[in-house]
């Protein structure tokens, strides 16, 4: 077993075909299918079963995939750590952010990062929701995600993190005359009738929508994925919108007005990351998001 037929095994996993595989590897479709014949023949068992025109994991398969990708992560971070022992100055970060939080803390946290090391190059990949985070680092395409996640982090359980911030919610109007007047902390009691513009089901924004809905006669106007629509949209004379509060001063900036939501729910924003050594750029990430700003080493960091 080397390390290019672990590549090729967890590209057919990632991309579904080993037609798609190659072409993510940037080689021909018999060099993927012979790797993978040679790996299950040293292997002694089928990785892949065929359904249809389509491939499957076998129960072999899918016992590999954690551990192949581990191994990969580990030679990686070997790369990386032996690149950065005169210091890191160069190399790439991948972040997979929720949409809200690269407003705020993500922005800040990047020119914190940046200042310090200038010569990493830095990626930053838009998750909708806590799952799409964890996706990411299981394939691998990041090393650090920003969640936001409601009350318990129990479906996050299995990363580590680190805590940021914790972010309240505010409604956003074009005007005051959808808003009670006089009040500064609008309960949902106050809202009557209201247009509401929304997010994806699955998100902390969306979930106070509903609860609106569901308490008063205001209504969903429109249900919109692209949140970068949402201010946009309010501008536009559409509805309302519920949005974290690290929105708030964007909405000021654009002259909406803006009241904070008197209501129980939070997010707790932090970053997560799988439970592995990380790599030089990453850790320095972690180190500079938690204050310690130390030396990039590769080390484990903790949360």
């Amino acid at each position: 077993m080397d390390v290019r037929q672990l590549r090729h095994f967890l590209a057919v996993v990632d991309h579904g075909s080993v037609h798609r595989a190659a072409e993510c590897l940037f080689v021909a479709q018999p060099s993927v299918t012979q790797t993978i014949r040679r790996l299950e023949a040293e292997l002694g068992t089928e990785l892949f079963l065929r359904r249809g025109r389509g491939l499957v994991l076998s129960s072999s398969g899918t016992a590999l995939v954690g551990p192949a990708r581990e191994v990969l992560r580990s030679l990686d971070v070997a790369r990386e750590t032996v690149v950065a022992v005169d210091g890191l100055r160069g190399g790439r970060l991948s972040i997979a952010s929720m949409p809200s939080q690269v407003v705020s803390p993500l922005t800040g946290l990047l020119a914190a990062f940046v200042d310090r090391y200038p010569g990493v190059q830095v990626g930053v990949r838009a998750a909708a929701r806590p799952d799409d985070v964890r996706e990411a680092l299981r394939r691998g395409d990041a090393e650090i995600g920003v969640v936001a996640t409601g009350g318990t982090a129990e479906a996050l359980a299995d990363l580590d993190r680190l805590p940021l911030e914790v972010q309240s919610f505010v409604l956003v109007a074009r005007d005051d005359a959808l808003l009670p007047p006089g009040v500064d902390d609008l309960r949902m009691s106050d809202l009557r009738g209201l247009p509401l513009i929304a997010g994806q089901p699955g998100t902390g924004m969306r979930r106070v929508a509903d609860a609106i809905v569901a308490a008063t006669d205001c209504r969903i106007a429109v249900e919109i994925e692209h949140r970068e629509g949402l201010l946009p949209l309010v501008l536009s004379g559409v509805g309302v919108a519920v949005v974290a509060d690290s929105w708030r001063p964007l909405a000021d900036a654009v002259g909406l007005q803006v009241r904070r939501l008197a209501v129980e729910d939070r997010l707790d924003v932090a970053l997560v990351w799988q439970r592995h050594r990380l790599g030089p750029a990453p850790a320095a990430f972690v180190a500079v998001a938690g204050g310690t700003d130390g030396p990039a080493s590769g080390t484990s960091a903790a949360p």
